[in-house]
């Protein structure tokens, strides 16, 4: 899908130099997936503590070969 972008050339040419990438394409492409990923872990931290836990439960247990 083609788009046009205003970007500032300064950041986007940095951003090149650090993730040591060769063109504009992949280097936003890059940038979005990471920007994905960092905000879906941010959502998942959300969820520690509201999960309910089995104080008997034996993970041990489950481990073991009949």
């Amino acid at each position: 899908m083609a788009t046009n972008l205003a970007l500032d050339p300064d950041l986007l040419e940095r951003a090149m130099q650090v993730g040591g990438l060769k063109t504009k394409k992949t280097t936003v492409t890059v940038a979005l997936e990471e920007f994905i990923a960092r905000r879906q872990q941010s959502q998942l931290t959300g969820l520690f503590g509201t999960i309910d836990w089995d104080e008997s439960y034996d993970y041990k247990a489950q481990r073991q070969r009949s």
